[in-house]
């Protein structure tokens, strides 16, 4: 029989003592009661909160979305055919969150932050929550700086200042992303940084759309955060809320930021998808009854924050697609009324040439001329005045033949106006060239020109104002209203080119 002896016992007691580790890990478990069309209803998991973070097998990631008394509705984030029915899942405590900091512009990023350019993981310098409240009412301030996107017809008529939400709403092939990426290009000297969230489209078109930013140079300040039709919907569902977290960091630490969605109407598709298939009672065209809180929880987050918060800005710019130019449809009129204001692209205007197809009867700034430069509103409340006046002209001057010259006038100054406001894409203006040439349009230098010379006019103009004008261009950039000195120095300098293009144009003829 072995001798115990009492010293080596107490010994390895001793040692068993010093090496205890007290960690006791408790994790919560549930299991997959069902799963199916990438919708996982799990049992046990008691303590769950909404909106929280589930770790399925294989690296898999959920997100906990309906809480009832005796399931809990997931969404999986992922490839749902590589999970089963029975398999284990676990909570992580952490609300679901993106990575978020200087790292990410330039960079392609899918919904849950994760980069999809082959560039290498990115060194974010923090997370933020993809569902935040939105600041208070003290913490804002009115919307006064303008938010330039380089096109005249926008600038000048529908201005957007940062801090506010303007919808771009139209048929498909319109030109909405065109209008967005004119403004991203424009942004490069306006020190914004500019976040393009593309919800449901092509991967080719996402594709083009980063090819086209680098190649203009514009990538340098953009993060694109790219959630495909491919993808799974609560992943489509996602995109804009993470693309907001991110131009929220730098709102916060005082910067300037621009979130584009594109577009809103798919994204309020896949938020319907999910809620059908988590057997949530559906309401107007199957839509969920939460559809306008949705969107508008989403849109409250852009904002002009107060000088004691730092004074930074997100300004947002949601794209709704309508169908046939529908504008009263159900999701139009819900992003019409959380917004300050939409630019309505027509499909007629884009058909007959007129690009941008800004229809500017329906097309309005709620903020209006406030977040405009001085000289840009005094040149474009006329231009609004004298558009609309021809419009209605327009309609009528198709029916008789006999017109008084007055009315003649009119015309040919409306239809002159509505070639100047025509711009090739990828070509945005600083508010200077818009000022000079607008101001060239309004005060009737453009009316005995012929509709085919206004082009070469306007290249020729800025050319002419870039070389000899200099210091006439940098008087108004300083100064940033038009005074009477100013008006009577731009006259002269209008006069001069015009009587030089004018002795070409002849030159030309008689050749």
């Amino acid at each position: 029989m072995a001798q115990i002896k009492a010293d080596e016992i107490t010994q390895l007691l001793r040692e068993q003592i010093a090496n205890y580790d007290s960690k006791i890990q408790v994790d919560e478990v549930g299991t997959i009661t069902s799963l199916g069309d990438g919708i996982a209803r799990l049992h046990g998991l008691d303590k769950v909160m909404a909106g929280e973070l589930l770790s399925f097998p294989h690296g898999i990631a959920g997100l906990a979305l309906s809480l009832e008394e005796d399931q809990v509705g997931a969404v999986v984030l992922g490839d749902y055919t590589e999970i089963r029915e029975g398999d284990e899942v676990k909570r992580t405590g952490k609300i679901l969150s993106v990575p978020v900091g200087e790292a990410m512009i330039g960079r392609v990023v899918n919904a849950l932050g994760v980069p999809i350019d082959d560039k290498g993981p990115i060194a974010a310098s923090g997370m933020l929550p993809v569902e935040r409240l939105a600041p208070g009412i003290i913490d804002r301030q009115p919307v006064r700086e303008p938010m330039a996107t380089g096109l005249k017809a926008i600038d000048s008529m529908i201005p957007i200042g940062r801090g506010q939400r303007e919808l771009i709403i139209g048929d498909r092939q319109t030109g909405k992303t065109a209008v967005l990426l004119d403004t991203i290009i424009n942004s490069a000297k306006n020190d914004l940084v500019c976040i393009y969230c593309a919800i449901g489209q092509k991967r080719s078109s996402i594709a083009q759309v980063v090819q086209t930013l680098t190649e203009a140079g514009a990538m340098g300040h953009t993060i694109i955060v790219a959630a495909s039709a491919s993808e799974p919907a609560p992943m489509l569902y996602l995109a804009p809320y993470a693309a907001t977290a991110m131009g929220e960091y730098f709102r916060d630490t005082g910067r300037h930021a621009l979130v584009m969605y594109d577009d809103l109407s798919k994204h309020a598709m896949a938020y319907r998808e999910i809620s059908l298939l988590l057997r949530r009672p559906p309401g107007r065209e199957a839509y969920p009854g939460d559809v306008f809180y949705l969107h508008s929880r989403l849109l409250e987050r852009s904002s002009k924050m107060s000088d004691k918060r730092g004074g930074g800005s997100l300004t947002a710019l949601p794209v709704i697609e309508t169908q046939a130019g529908d504008v009263s449809a159900y999701i139009p009129t819900n992003v019409i009324s959380i917004t300050d204001g939409q630019i309505f692209l027509e499909t007629d205007l884009f058909n007959s040439g007129v690009r941008p197809a800004v229809n500017v009867g329906l097309s309005v700034s709620r903020v209006g001329f406030s977040a405009a430069i001085k000289a840009t509103k005094q040149v474009g409340s006329t231009l609004k005045l004298d558009l609309a006046q021809y419009r209605e002209l327009a309609a009528f001057a198709q029916f008789g033949s006999d017109l008084d010259p007055l009315t003649q006038k009119q015309l040919n100054r409306g239809q002159r106006l509505t070639e100047l406001l025509k711009q090739p894409q990828f070509q945005p203006l600083s508010w200077q060239q818009q000022v000079v040439v607008l101001f060239a349009g309004t005060q009737g230098y453009l009316d005995d020109l012929q509709l085919g010379q206004i082009r070469g006019f306007e290249d020729g103009l800025h050319a002419y104002f870039e070389n000899t004008q200099a210091d006439l261009m940098a008087e108004l950039g300083k100064k940033k209203a038009l005074d009477d000195e100013m008006r009577n120095r731009l006259h002269a300098a209008l006069k001069d080119y015009k009587a030089g293009f004018m002795a070409e144009a002849t030159a030309t003829v008689t050749t």
